[in-house]
C-alpha cells in the first residue's frame, strides 16, 4: 500500500536546482490540446477540472517569468511512501527515427498498419463474459460476436494483407518491432518528406518483453540487456529473430500525423506533444493527465535524476502509483539513453491547492 504524505517544497531534495521553466512549458501544452479532449479522473484524487485553470495560467507571461513560483503557489507536495519501505521504479522510452517508404519496394518490405475497422475497444459494458479485465481490444466478427484479434504471428503471416491498411514500409523487422514497443516512430520517407506514426490500438494480447526472454534463456546477461544488445542478438540470429519477436503476441496499430515542430515528441495519450526529459508515462487509472510529478531516480545514464515531470502518456507496463516511464526524445541517441534506464526512484505528486485530501491519503497498491 502507498500513502500520499505532505512534504514542504523546501524538503524536496533537488527541487531548487531543477529547470522549472522546462517543466512549465510541458505543463502549459495542455492548454492547447484539441477542443473537447477531456481527461479521466485518476484514483489518486486529482480532479481534471482542478488542473484546467492552471494549464491556462501556465501559458501566461507572469508564470513564464517565475516558473518555480507558479508551481509553489498553486500546488502542494505529497510524497508517495510505501508501507513496507518499498520504492518506485522508472524506465524510459523514446521515439525511433526510421527510413521508410510509402510504397513497398525490394528494400522496404515491413509494413506499419493503420487500425482495422473490425478492431473494437473493450469496456466493462461490452467485454465478453470470462474475458480478462485487462483485455482492451477484440475483433468484431461479421455476426457481431467478439473474438480475440489475431496476434503478431498471424499478422506477420499475412492476416491483414489486401485490406489497404499499410501506412508505410520500413527495411528491417527489428525497426518495426521496436517502434511497436515504443508506440510511435518518426519516418524519414524516401521522397524526402517525413511523417509520424502514433499508437491507435493493438491486438489486445499481453505484452511480452523479449529482452527478459533472452535473459531467462541465458542469451544475454541480466546486467547487459538493452536495446543495443537485443538488436545485436536479433542481427546475429536471423533464423531465430522472427520467432522470438513473435513471442510478443501484442501487435500495435498506428495512425499517421504530421511531424510539425521537429523538436517536439509525438502526440501521445494526453493529446499533447511529448517533451524530452519532461513527459512521464504513468498508470492512467491512477493519474489524471497533466499532473506534475517530481521524480528522483538513483541512476539515469549514470547520474541521479531529479526533475519535475508531467503525466502525459501511459503504457501497459505502467501499473501502480510509483511506476513511471521517462520520455527521452527522438532518434538513435535518445534510444540508446532510454534503453539503459532501470532505476529505483521516489515520486512526489504535486496536487493543486484547491484539492482537499486526507492528511495521509492511502493509495491503491
Amino acid at each position: 500500500m502507498w500513502t500520499l504524505r505532505p512534504l514542504p517544497f523546501d524538503d524536496l531534495a533537488g527541487w531548487a536546482a531543477d529547470d522549472h521553466a522546462a517543466a512549465l512549458r510541458a505543463f502549459s501544452r495542455h492548454a492547447d490540446r484539441p477542443a473537447g479532449e477531456a481527461y479521466r479522473h485518476g484514483r489518486l484524487g486529482i480532479p481534471p477540472e482542478s488542473l484546467e485553470p492552471l494549464f491556462a495560467e501556465a501559458a501566461q507571461d507572469a508564470a513564464r517569468k517565475d516558473p518555480r513560483g507558479f508551481f509553489e503557489s498553486h500546488f502542494d507536495c505529497h510524497a508517495l511512501t510505501g508501507s513496507n519501505g518499498e520504492r518506485g521504479f522508472v524506465t524510459a522510452f523514446y521515439e525511433p527515427e526510421i527510413a521508410a517508404s510509402r510504397r513497398r519496394t525490394d528494400r522496404f518490405r515491413v509494413p506499419f498498419h493503420r487500425r482495422p475497422d473490425d478492431l473494437v475497444t473493450l469496456r466493462d459494458d461490452n467485454r465478453p463474459t470470462g474475458w480478462d479485465k485487462d483485455m482492451r481490444f477484440a475483433r468484431r466478427m461479421p455476426d457481431g460476436v467478439l473474438m480475440p484479434y489475431p496476434d503478431r504471428k498471424a499478422i506477420n503471416a499475412g492476416f491483414l494483407e489486401g485490406r489497404g491498411l499499410e501506412i508505410a514500409y520500413v527495411e528491417h523487422a527489428a525497426d518495426a518491432f521496436f517502434a511497436h514497443v515504443q508506440g510511435a516512430a518518426r519516418l524519414r520517407l524516401d521522397d524526402g518528406t517525413s511523417l509520424r506514426v502514433t499508437f491507435d490500438g493493438k491486438t489486445g494480447h499481453p505484452f511480452t518483453a523479449i529482452g527478459k526472454l533472452l535473459v531467462q534463456r541465458g542469451e544475454i546477461a541480466a546486467d547487459a540487456v538493452s536495446m543495443t544488445t537485443i538488436r545485436a542478438w536479433l542481427s546475429a540470429h536471423p533464423d531465430d529473430a522472427q520467432a522470438l519477436m513473435e513471442e510478443n503476441r501484442s501487435y500495435i496499430f498506428f495512425r499517421e500525423t504530421p511531424v510539425g515542430d521537429a523538436a517536439d515528441g509525438p502526440v501521445a495519450a494526453a493529446k499533447v506533444p511529448l517533451t524530452a526529459e519532461r513527459s512521464l508515462a504513468v498508470d492512467r487509472l491512477l493519474y489524471s493527465f497533466g499532473t506534475p510529478v517530481f521524480v528522483s531516480a538513483d541512476s539515469v545514464n549514470g547520474k541521479t535524476w531529479s526533475k519535475l515531470m508531467i503525466a502525459q502518456e501511459t503504457g501497459s507496463a505502467m501499473i501502480g502509483p510509483a511506476r513511471g516511464d521517462l520520455f527521452m526524445g527522438s532518434g538513435d541517441a535518445a534510444g540508446e539513453r532510454a534503453s539503459a534506464v532501470r532505476s529505483a526512484a521516489d515520486f512526489t505528486v504535486l496536487m493543486p491547492k484547491s484539492v482537499q485530501i486526507d492528511r495521509e491519503k492511502a493509495v491503491a497498491p
